[in-house]
C-alpha cells in the first residue's frame, strides 16, 4: 500500500493521535515515480512473431518495457490467445500523469507500433495508471519499517521503508518481523 494511502487510511481510521507529527512527515516525505501499463489482449490463435518473451527498451521515449505474457509463462493454448503488457518510462508517466488514461494508451500504442511494427489489432486493451510506482526516495530513518503505534501494535512494512526491489522487500520483512518479535 502507497504511504499516501496508507496515511489516509490511518486518519480516516483512527484518531489523528494515534500516530506522531514525525511519522506523519516521514509517510509524507516518501516519493514514488509514476508510470503506466498497458494490456493488449489477443484472439486465440494470434501470433506475435518476436524472438523473446520480454524485452527491456533503452531507446524510446515512452516505452521501457515489453512482455508476451503467454512466453513469458512458457504457455501455449489454442484456447487462449496470447497478451502483451507493456511498461512506460517514469517521465512519460510523470509528463502524462494528469492526462485521460484514455490519451495515453493511445500514445503508447502509437510507440509500441514503431517498435513491432505489424502487431496484430489486440480484441481488448487495459491502460493502468500507477500514480505510485516505485519508491524513489524511502521515508528517512524508518530503517526497513515504521512502527506507528505500541498499542494496539501497528507496523508498516515495504518498499515505501527501504527501496524498491526484491532486497528491499526482504529487508523489510525482515525488519517487521524483528519488530513484532521485540514487542512481543
Amino acid at each position: 500500500l502507497p504511504s499516501p494511502y496508507l496515511l489516509y487510511l490511518m486518519l480516516c481510521t483512527f484518531s489523528s493521535a494515534v500516530i506522531s507529527e514525525c511519522q506523519r512527515r516521514q509517510l509524507e516525505s516518501v516519493s514514488y515515480s509514476s508510470r503506466y501499463a498497458l494490456g493488449l489482449f489477443y484472439e486465440a490463435g494470434t501470433k506475435i512473431d518476436v524472438p523473446w518473451a520480454g524485452q527491456y527498451i533503452t531507446s524510446n521515449p515512452c516505452i521501457r518495457f515489453i512482455s508476451i505474457d503467454n512466453k513469458k509463462r512458457n504457455i501455449e493454448s489454442s484456447e487462449i490467445g496470447p497478451s502483451l503488457v507493456v511498461h512506460t518510462t517514469v517521465p512519460f508517466g510523470v509528463t502524462h500523469l494528469d492526462h485521460h488514461t484514455e490519451d495515453a494508451e493511445e500514445l503508447i500504442f502509437q510507440q509500441l507500433e514503431a517498435i513491432l511494427p505489424g502487431l496484430p489489432r489486440p480484441v481488448a486493451t487495459r491502460c493502468q495508471k500507477w500514480r505510485y510506482s516505485q519508491v524513489t526516495e524511502p521515508a528517512a530513518h524508518s530503517h526497513g519499517q515504521l512502527t506507528l503505534h505500541p498499542k494496539p501494535f501497528l507496523v508498516c512494512g515495504g518498499d515505501a521503508f527501504t527501496e524498491s526491489n526484491f532486497d528491499g522487500c526482504i529487508t523489510s520483512a525482515r525488519c517487521v518481523l524483528e519488530a513484532l518479535k521485540n514487542h512481543i
